[in-house]
């Protein structure tokens, strides 16, 4: 009998450090989550830059690939500076393009 008590106390006091340890553990994940964690008031800021700093490079990059195929097609076919015009106006339109389509709001199910 005197087993079985020192057994069911070993499995108690195993028990309790087993239950302070978890405590332990959660406190440390939940410290962690918090330091992890933006800060709320510069959610929307840090939005609003993500999507300025994609527009402005969608459009720049439109309008130097439009600029490059038009100096690069006017170089081989001799049509200085037509074709550069033309691809620069494609390339400035499509940089438009793809302005207004970064940055149109979503609609609830977009992403």
């Amino acid at each position: 009998m005197s087993d079985e008590n020192e057994e069911d106390a070993e499995r108690a006091a195993l028990n309790a450090r087993l239950e302070k340890l978890n405590a332990a553990l959660r406190k440390v994940d939940e410290e962690r989550a918090a330091e992890a964690a933006p800060p709320v008031e510069r959610k929307g800021f840090t939005r609003a830059m993500r999507v300025g700093l994609n527009a402005f490079s969608e459009f720049v990059g439109a309008v130097l690939v439009g600029a490059v195929i038009g100096w690069q097609a006017d170089k081989w076919l001799g049509t200085t500076p037509w074709l550069l015009i033309v691809m620069l106006g494609l390339g400035v339109a499509a940089g438009f393009w793809n302005v207004y389509r970064v940055a149109k709001p979503k609609g609830p199910g977009e992403d």
